[in-house]
């Protein structure tokens, strides 16, 4: 809310996700008590059974889970059974197999509608990182769009570590910009962590992904 204040934005704008990879469900059971709804997790085979221990321990609850980190093909099927939101889409190949998992699903009445993805956008460029790079940006964008079982909801970035955060979220802005040119539909702009969100607030953000500050360091789970 801070961060939203000093940017002259509403804080109603911009959305908190609980990044809760390596996190128990019970601790998630108690963001949800306190109104956080909107969760992310970023590991396929932690998220698929934790999914199923928080809606055991919070029957009543209705959490909105997110999959925020690089996601394998061979994973899609089991992701889109419990993904409200897939914000990595960075190839056609990954597009084309989560299109094709939501299909079944939306044919054997296990979805609803179209899976929203947003495509993971890079920044420096660095395929190491994952993300799709600026000159590849759109065309990736229109591939997704012509997806029947996936709706391009927007765009997400991690700055780089090394980056100037103002600089590397300036950056982002003009991508999700360029993205809403030709997609006006893909409105969301999912960006900025911990360390950066206010960076990020100042440049559009509607989404910042909150892990550490919200619960702690945490120990890296061998999954």
């Amino acid at each position: 809310a801070a961060a939203c204040i000093a940017a002259g934005r509403d804080p109603a704008g911009v959305e908190l996700m609980a990044v809760t990879k390596t996190v128990p469900a019970s601790d998630v059971a108690l963001l949800l008590d306190l109104g956080v709804t909107a969760l992310g997790e970023n590991r396929a085979q932690e998220a698929g059974s934790k999914v199923a221990d928080v809606a055991a321990l919070r029957p009543d609850a209705q959490p909105r889970w997110h999959f925020v980190g690089s996601l394998q093909r061979n994973k899609a099927r089991a992701v889109v059974a419990w993904a409200h939101r897939i914000e990595s889409v960075d190839s056609a190949r990954l597009a084309d197999a989560l299109d094709g998992a939501a299909t079944r699903a939306l044919d054997e009445s296990r979805r609803t509608g179209p899976l929203p993805v947003l495509l993971q956008y890079s920044v420096d460029g660095d395929p190491a990182r994952g993300g799709v790079p600026a000159d590849a940006l759109l065309a990736l964008a229109d591939h997704v769009a012509g997806c029947r079982a996936l709706r391009l909801a927007g765009l997400m970035a991690v700055a780089p570590q090394a980056a100037d955060p103002d600089a590397a979220f300036a950056d982002v802005e003009a991508a999700a910009a360029r993205l809403r040119a030709a997609h006006p539909a893909a409105t969301t702009l999912s960006a900025g962590m911990s360390g950066d969100l206010e960076a990020a607030i100042r440049h559009s953000s509607g989404v910042v992904r909150v892990g550490t500050a919200l619960l702690g360091e945490r120990q890296l789970a061998s999954l």
